[in-house]
């Protein structure tokens, strides 16, 4: 009895440790953004996050990151030098994947959450694109909720590339745009792939504008919803 009390103590003594070093709003979404893109820097980084994160805390987070031997940079002397995922931030991956997947089941979106911050649609936008459909020169979609006009997000579309949120407009040629207008509540299912696009353009929670041939192909430039995708017939 005594043996499997003590192991069950330092199990539990293990776990408290984790939440207290990972459980905060940014260290797991530092170590998933690596995992997506690839090293990066810190101005990278602090643009890719979804949310807007101060500098300050970004860097008291990395630093607590190669503290715990999640995240590492090749030459820690040079401000430049890109961060990756060291082998226990890799080791950590298939638990923020079941995470993940817990909470698309299970917990609610915050609709007022993307109305103050319109880059949390951008974000869940970028994890459905299909890079393979974008067009071929860059192409950016600027977000406007009107819940909350003064604010917008854009996201940049490449090809090449791959998604990448912005913070402040590209500054493309006004062609290479198309212009969303969405409630947040509306955009939301769409942006989660919940809803497909036809619905939400039908009863125009959600309008798109921009050169004619952009707008019409922007649907196709994100894995459809369940709704959207075509039911094979039996035999």
């Amino acid at each position: 009895m005594g043996s499997m009390g003590s192991s069950a103590k330092t199990d539990y003594c293990a776990f408290t440790k984790a939440i207290e070093h990972l459980g905060d709003r940014w260290s797991l979404l530092i170590v998933r953004e690596l995992h997506m893109f690839g090293p990066q820097g810190f101005n990278a980084l602090a643009a890719g996050l979804p949310g807007r994160v101060s500098r300050s805390v970004l860097s008291a987070k990395l630093r607590k990151l190669e503290e715990l031997g999640l995240v590492a940079r090749d030459d820690s002397r040079a401000r430049s030098a890109p961060y990756h995922l060291a082998p226990a931030g890799e080791q950590l991956l298939p638990t923020l994947k079941s995470l993940w997947q817990w909470a698309e089941r299970w917990v609610p979106e915050d609709a007022a959450l993307a109305q103050r911050d319109p880059t949390v649609l951008a974000f869940w936008l970028s994890r459905r694109v299909v890079t393979t459909e974008v067009p071929t020169r860059k192409t950016v979609i600027e977000i406007s909720v009107r819940d909350a006009p003064d604010t917008r997000a854009w996201l940049l579309l490449d090809r090449h590339g791959g998604p990448e949120l912005c913070d402040e407009d590209p500054g493309l040629d006004e062609s290479r745009y198309v212009y969303l207008e969405a409630e947040a509540s509306g955009l939301l299912p769409v942006a989660r792939g919940e809803r497909s696009w036809s619905d939400a353009l039908a009863d125009r929670s959600v309008e798109l504008y921009g050169e004619p041939d952009l707008v019409a192909a922007t649907p196709s430039w994100f894995t459809a919803a369940p709704a959207e995708v075509p039911v094979r017939q039996a035999g």
